[in-house]
């Protein structure tokens, strides 16, 4: 079942892709203290992932932070190394959080896990949008397979009012 509003971001450590390299980060540590918004795809380089979703917020991040968002974060089921080239590749690298969860430890303990074996891609996140306050979640809009309408930049700025 998926982390819901009024529970805490799970404490789990991966890595974040920055312009220095992969460094280990805990998510509910990094949103402490922080009005958060973040988005999970699943992965690096797919096509919608690539025109769309990361893209968008890399284009409204000054409108979310005027909406006063202080971190946006991409959360994907990849290593440090693609997140990092997938970064560059969109000028997204050290705007946007990038949050690499090789293993899906992340996406497991907030149960938005998904297995794509079927079509080759093994293990992933969810796409979806978490609004968090504190470390707390304050909501959670999860897309339907194949589906991309509540979870990108625009949605997340109406969402914000």
């Amino acid at each position: 079942m998926a982390i819901e509003p009024g529970q805490k971001i799970p404490s789990v450590t991966i890595k974040q892709a920055t312009s220095e390299g992969g460094s280990d980060v805990d998510p509910s540590v990094l949103f402490a203290g922080k009005k958060v918004v973040m988005f999970s795809l699943p992965g690096a380089f797919t096509p919608t992932c690539s025109q769309k979703h990361l893209p968008g917020y890399v284009a409204e991040l000054d409108a979310l932070r005027a909406k006063g968002v202080s971190l946006v974060a991409c959360l994907s089921v990849n290593d440090w190394f693609v997140m990092q080239a997938w970064a560059r590749e969109h000028d997204a690298l050290d705007k946007i959080v990038m949050l690499a969860d090789g293993a899906a430890a992340f996406s497991k303990a907030l149960g938005i896990d998904a297995d794509l074996s079927a079509i080759g891609m093994g293990v992933r996140a969810r796409r979806g949008l978490f609004v968090i306050d504190d470390g707390v979640v304050t909501s959670v809009d999860l897309e339907a397979p194949g589906k991309f309408e509540v979870s990108g930049a625009d949605a997340c700025k109406v969402k914000l009012g």
